[in-house]
């Protein structure tokens, strides 16, 4: 939590604004105001304080004296600084501090044309849990100006800059954590933790120690060393990797100025969990989309790669999978599997200057070497290792050439570059054309990408021309192939099989569609088209006026708004920035220069065509070189020591607050999916195992809306060639009561779309007394059917169960109805018995009294003699 605080002001005006002197002289030319910005931690023990120089025009003057505050020192500071407020101002009666806002965390700091401005979290909500780290998504923010009125000077064009800036929408799928780093993927995290201790730069100094172990977020998670002592444990703080961090630049200003605590990066993309109950037993499935920020826009103004190996809409892909009932990262168990989506790696684009559905595809520059496919795949070894696998799913077989030009391209490419690889080591590459296989009667398209992913051992790369409809689907495919041998090696399913229509694969195709819609709408300006029901040649007769509506939905974005969101998102990532000596964003007439920025480069500066890799990656291969505990690497990372006792890195104080009231709604505030909720069946007998396939007419509720599976069966005999005939009363009579069970909503009432139909006979008797009604009413919701008794035996069993223990009220209210269970009173002799049983199984058998042994040779003498 952060607040930001500032001293009041004796006008009126800076009052209202939040502006405040905090010097005696009264001249506002000569007085220093300052922003308070305290930072605390959940449970509100440590503190720290930056202040922020607001008599700065255009500068950025921050101090942080990286001292750790408590409770009681901090509100002595604000106290103090309150009081010597009121006295200089001369309002003794009233405060001379006052609160501007309250945040979650700083975005970053920018400046346009004028001052500096703060970009604040003001509101989030909590998405996911992993291990017991909370991952947030940003709800709303605040932009505040940082330089006082006294010392602003106006430009023109500033309030357009800012207006620009703020069309990136932060409240729309962008996505923060305190303790976990969402840059990286959890093999690269769960790696760094269990690295032994000589690996380590040398320990950190006493006084590096006091700092360090009073900070918050720096403890991603922690590992003990068995040669010290128990009481220190050891956290690590990674560098993220900037690629997927969205608000680098904007904390670039401030990084080597402020304590780590106060830097948080956020990135842009997806953030989905869901909950599998297999028997109860809850496992999480945890879908983390990263979106690049390097060459990063809109649809046809972001194509291909440029001069740095970066691909237009580049998304990484993971999903985890671990058991919820252990949240813990070196006690529960975990799998994680990536994938990368992104356009093809090479000089292309398309012409938008016409107003055309498909604009022709062309090859802007010519690359014989393949250098800037080379450039790219270079960052996926260097991150993943090899092997590295193309998955190409543009046609290759047009009448007229238009995808298929990048497939001409791309293949050559590859062979380039693999001729200089080891054969172990070989990117391989598949193409294979989906949308011509879609058409095919003969041919499932699903099954073929089955077999595709089974044949997958190391990290996916997919792309189509969009890298959107197509793209999406496949990568469920495989991540439902990943899925089947996670939850495998995790013991949840006996083999690694996983088949359609379970609730498992339900669960997991929502989450699916879900990230591919988020994605779609980033990039392509609408929701998905084709989805994976579409490909399964299932999908209602109404897909198909929805896919129009998105296509005209897509279309109409990137004809008139794309332009816009380009702009914002330059702006944003700090691509352009604003000075007086150059244009303004506006008046570019192409952002190429922006995102091209090595294309000036010196050929001695350039990197062999042979040797394309980086130095180093190469001995490592198959391991990746981010992975490795090299030197490089180590730079990287920072050690810290803390008690293991602090709250830094106590999961019970991130949650719960004993000392304080809490809400429901804050603390239980994750909306999580789940397949016992959402797609089991509510009839009796119905095997709860989310892996069992289930008939159309046992699942109450689609994957892709509220819509029953009679419904969606009914819209899809509407599609058939000849319709069914109305059906006569007889046929109505025979199935008004399976009308009725089946369209129920989820909470058990009856749908107002389809009412259950109640005809009488001919002698006037109704087909359902008023009994069997609240007998089928009860039935539905909770399985029971009262019309059923007991048998006799289990009623017998009961019985005798009962007179075993006696009920005693525990309450002394005779009103209460709370009784404890009693034992049963056991005689003396037989518990002797049993106590001999007990000592006989552990060896120590009792000696034989004259009774016993008369009894043995009656034994024998009967049995033997």
């Amino acid at each position: 939590m952060i607040s930001s605080i500032k001293p009041k002001s004796n006008s009126a005006n800076e009052r209202k604004k939040g502006y405040f002197p905090s010097r005696e002289n009264h001249d506002l030319h000569k007085e220093i105001i300052l922003y308070f910005l305290v930072g605390t931690n959940q449970a509100q023990t440590k503190h720290r304080v930056l202040k922020i120089d607001r008599t700065e025009p255009k500068d950025l003057v921050i101090i942080d004296d990286k001292h750790v505050y408590s409770q009681q020192e901090v509100r002595e500071l604000l106290g103090r600084l309150d009081l010597g407020n009121r006295t200089k101002i001369g309002q003794k009666g009233s405060s001379g501090l006052s609160r501007a806002v309250s945040a979650f965390g700083i975005v970053g700091f920018v400046r346009f044309l004028e001052g500096y401005y703060i970009v604040l979290i003001t509101k989030r909500r909590k998405m996911a849990d992993i291990g017991g780290h909370s991952i947030y998504k940003i709800e709303d923010t605040s932009m505040i100006y940082i330089p006082n009125d006294s010392v602003r000077v106006t430009h023109p064009d500033e309030a357009r800059y800012v207006r620009i800036f703020q069309n990136v929408d932060l409240s729309s799928n962008f996505y923060f954590s305190y303790s976990y780093d969402l840059s990286h993927s959890l093999q690269y995290n769960l790696t760094l933790l269990q690295r032994p201790y000589e690996l380590w730069s040398s320990p950190a100094s006493s006084a590096e120690e006091e700092v360090q172990t009073q900070s918050k977020q720096d403890c991603f998670d922690i590992f003990e060393d068995e040669g010290l002592p128990t009481q220190v444990v050891y956290g690590l703080l990674n560098e993220p990797y900037y690629k997927y961090v969205w608000n680098g630049k904007l904390l670039e200003r401030v990084k080597d100025i402020v304590h780590h605590d106060w830097l948080m990066y956020i990135i842009h993309g997806f953030c989905g969990q869901s909950k599998l109950l297999i028997y109860g037993r809850p496992v999480h499935i945890t879908l983390i989309a990263r979106r690049s920020s390097k060459f990063a826009g809109t649809r046809f103004l972001k194509r291909g790669a440029n001069c740095e190996g970066d691909v237009a809409n580049e998304v990484e892909t993971e999903q985890i999978v671990h058991d919820a009932s252990v949240m813990s990262f070196t006690a529960g168990s975990y799998s994680s599997y990536v994938q990368v989506r992104g356009s093809v790696p090479l000089y292309w684009s398309q012409d938008i200057s016409t107003m055309m559905p498909k604009p022709p595809i062309r090859l802007d520059q010519a690359d014989p070497y393949a250098h800037v496919a080379g450039l790219h795949f270079d960052q996926m070894l260097q991150r993943f290792g090899s092997p590295i696998i193309i998955l190409n799913l543009v046609k290759k077989r047009e009448k007229r050439k238009h995808e298929k030009i990048l497939s001409e391209e791309l293949y050559p490419a590859v062979i380039n570059l693999n001729q200089f690889l080891p054969p172990a080591n070989w990117i391989d590459y598949i193409a294979w054309d989906m949308a011509r296989y879609t058409k095919s009667k003969l041919c499932n398209v699903l099954d073929r990408l089955s077999m595709i992913a089974e044949n997958v051992t190391g990290v996916l790369r997919t792309n189509c021309v969009d890298c959107l409809d197509r793209t999406n689907t496949a990568q469920f495919m495989v991540g439902k192939c990943a899925l089947a041998y996670q939850l495998y090696a995790l013991g949840m399913i006996d083999k690694p099989k996983l088949q359609f229509d379970t609730d498992c694969v339900r669960l997991f195709e929502e989450l699916y569609e879900d990230h591919g819609d988020t994605l779609s709408l980033q990039y392509g300006g609408s929701q998905l088209v084709h989805r994976v029901k579409t490909y399964r040649k299932i999908a209602p007769w109404t897909q198909h006026s929805k896919d129009i509506m998105q296509t005209l939905s897509r279309y109409y974005s990137n004809a008139f708004s794309d332009a816009d969101r380009q702009d914002a998102i330059n702006l944003f990532l700090q691509v352009y920035q604003p000075s007086e000596s150059k244009p303004h964003l506006w008046e570019l007439p192409t952002d190429f220069y922006l995102h091209q920025k090595n294309t000036m480069a010196l050929p001695q500066d350039r990197r062999s065509y042979t040797l394309w890799w980086s130095e180093g990656i190469l001995s490592y291969l198959p391991v990746a070189y981010d992975e490795v505990p090299c030197e490089e690497n180590m730079k990287k990372v920072k050690v810290k020591r803390v008690n293991r006792f602090d709250e830094s890195i106590d999961i019970y104080t991130e949650f719960f607050k004993p000392y304080e009231l809490t809400s429901f709604d804050d603390t239980f505030c994750i909306a999580m999916t789940n397949s016992a909720r959402e797609f089991m069946p509510k009839t009796v007998g119905v095997d709860p195992s989310p892996f069992t396939v289930r008939k159309p007419e046992e699942t109450g509720k689609s994957v892709l809306g509220n819509k029953t599976s009679k419904e969606e069966t009914l819209l899809q005999r509407k599609t058939a060639a000849s319709a069914p005939p109305p059906p006569s009363e007889e046929a109505i009579s025979s199935t008004s009561e399976d009308d009725s069970e089946d369209d129920r909503d989820d909470d058990g009432s009856v749908s107002q779309r389809s009412t259950p139909i109640k005809l009488l006979t001919e002698s006037g008797e109704s087909n359902r007394t008023q009994e069997q009604q609240q007998q089928q009413s009860v039935k539905e919701p909770y399985g029971l059917n009262l019309a059923e008794f007991p048998a006799e035996e289990d009623q017998l069993i009961y019985e005798r169960l009962q007179l075993m223990h006696t009920l005693e009220p525990v309450s002394c209210f005779p009103e209460d109805s709370i009784y404890a269970a009693l034992p049963p009173q056991v005689d003396r002799d037989s518990r002797d018995e049993f106590e001999s049983h007990v000592m006989t199984g552990q060896g120590q058998v009792r000696v034989l009294c004259r009774d016993d042994m008369l009894m043995y040779r009656e034994y024998v003498k009967n049995r033997y003699m």
